[in-house]
């Protein structure tokens, strides 16, 4: 118990950061033969509930239209760790920094054209920073033609893994084998967990305090 409240993210800041800076979300609904569906969505985070557009039909409306409650996740790989990082031959050795959101909430489609643009727009922001774009208004006939589902959460709940949970001279020789391996996540991995790299080495400049 104490290493998970270790692990979870405190900070609704840090949550809403996270969700903004992610691009894929999996949405969980019940099918009608009882079983979950889980789907991978464009989402934005917006005034605390998550938006997606979708197509008008198929399976997850009529799993939302016949059952609102629903769950939705965002996770991000921040850096495998290999085993032989701690032993040479144990495999059980092996672990992953993440970070992750998890919510249980309830979906609505939504029917109001000016929140429907509201979300349209919050999601081209989202996804095309640059512009480049005409924002749209709730007379436009593309709002009518897509559907918005909104997921408002009743329960969410994030959690951190970068070596917060370990001491910092530990912490400190495990980033420098991450830099040692030099995989294409590396250098962002070192950045979340607090180190910069200084003269091929890592150096501490931030607690990774969630």
């Amino acid at each position: 118990m104490q290493l998970l409240g270790r692990l979870e993210i405190k900070s609704p800041q840090k949550i809403a950061e996270f969700l903004n800076s992610e691009h894929v979300g999996r949405i969980a609904s019940i099918d009608s033969e009882g079983f979950p569906q889980i789907i991978p969505m464009n989402f934005a985070f917006v005034n605390g509930a998550i938006y997606m557009h979708s197509h008008t039909r198929g399976e997850k409306m009529d799993n939302i239209r016949a059952s609102q409650k629903v769950g939705f996740e965002v996770d991000r790989e921040v850096e495998f760790l290999p085993s032989y990082f701690s032993s040479p031959t144990d495999a059980s050795q092996a672990d992953t920094f993440y970070i992750s959101v998890v919510i249980k909430g309830i979906a609505a489609i939504i029917q109001d054209k000016s929140e429907k643009a509201m979300a349209l727009n919050a999601l081209m922001e989202k996804y095309q920073p640059e512009g480049g774009y005409e924002k749209l208004t709730p007379d436009m006939h593309v709002v009518d033609e897509v559907a918005i589902i909104k997921v408002t959460p009743k329960t969410m709940r994030g959690k951190y893994k970068i070596g917060q949970h370990i001491d910092k001279t530990t912490r400190t020789h495990l980033a420098r084998k991450i830099l040692e391996k030099n995989s294409p996540l590396a250098r962002q991995a070192l950045q979340i967990m607090g180190f910069d790299v200084i003269d091929n080495d890592v150096k501490m400049i931030d607690e990774p305090l969630w």
